[in-house]
């Protein structure tokens, strides 16, 4: 049986998936609330296996070993370090004290069209835009996950997360409305 890989990315209105370093948005643009918090630990309460790009990695392991209290941290985010993570990566080499992952170098689409074969658990790519990029391309993203958030970052956003990506057409499969104003949409991807 082959796993389902989600691409699941967190963007603003207009696509971008950060902002400027000192841009005062702070995280999740400021737009969190109580639903999409519990909404997010509930998508990691099951088993699954993540897959970082190398980028995307070392932002997760500096503010997940930077000394926060674990206690501040977000739920989910307790849960995804918890969570096997396979890391694609040519340059890292050691895993950063993350618990559980696992660093692969290689070509990212034969590593993931092989975890896809071999994997009894769903895989979810965080973030990650080029390495999923590159996964779209080659027809291995089933799902795209988009948390979008109520806020216009068109001066200081960065990242646009579909900027380096392919053509395709979405069939949308699911959306939802969370803490009445951040929308979640999760489509299937096909080649235009």
């Amino acid at each position: 049986m082959t796993a389902t890989y989600t691409w699941d990315v967190f963007s603003t209105l207009d696509g971008y998936g950060s902002f400027d370093e000192g841009a005062d948005w702070g995280g999740y643009w400021s737009k969190q609330g109580p639903e999409l918090l519990a909404h997010r630990a509930a998508l990691f309460d099951t088993e699954q296996r993540t897959v970082f790009g190398a980028t995307t990695f070392r932002e997760m392991a500096e503010i997940m070993s930077s000394g926060i209290d674990p206690n501040a941290l977000d739920e989910w985010n307790l849960r995804t370090i918890r969570s096997p993570a396979t890391v694609i990566s040519s340059t890292l080499t050691d895993t950063l004290g993350w618990p559980d992952a696992t660093i692969v170098s290689g070509d990212a689409v034969e590593i993931v069209k092989r975890l896809k074969e071999e994997s009894d658990v769903p895989l979810r790519g965080q973030a990650s835009l080029s390495l999923n990029w590159a996964l779209m391309a080659a027809g291995l993203v089933d799902r795209v996950q988009v948390t979008i958030f109520p806020v216009v970052s068109g001066r200081t956003g960065t990242s646009p997360i579909f900027g380096g990506a392919g053509d395709f057409d979405l069939e949308l499969l699911e959306s939802r409305t969370l803490d009445g104003h951040t929308l979640e949409v999760v489509y299937r991807p096909t080649a235009h």
